[in-house]
């Protein structure tokens, strides 16, 4: 059961991914398309890892940083893009 929960959540990751990408090809703003692709690309990133959590379970201490590492890394990359987007000056 835990193996099958485990496939599900990378498979489930994948579609993140794949449905991230999906609207790069669409003729929205580029912000738009930043934030579509990264919350999808978090989403499913964080996923995976959570399968693996639950297919190797004896390496808990490195994913679970890579699940820290991946969401301040996110937040804070998504925060400087809005910045840089506004050419430097916050109103």
């Amino acid at each position: 059961m835990i193996t099958i929960l485990g496939y599900t959540l990378i498979g489930i990751g994948i579609v993140f991914w794949l449905w991230g990408t999906w609207p790069m090809l669409g003729k929205r703003s580029v912000l738009f398309k930043l934030h579509s692709l990264s919350v999808a690309d978090t989403l499913g990133s964080m996923s995976i890892i959570m399968g693996l959590l639950l297919k190797i379970p004896r390496e808990w201490p490195l994913l679970l940083l890579a699940l820290i590492s991946l969401a301040i890394w996110n937040t804070v990359l998504g925060y400087v893009l809005a910045y840089c987007s506004t050419g430097g000056r916050y109103d």
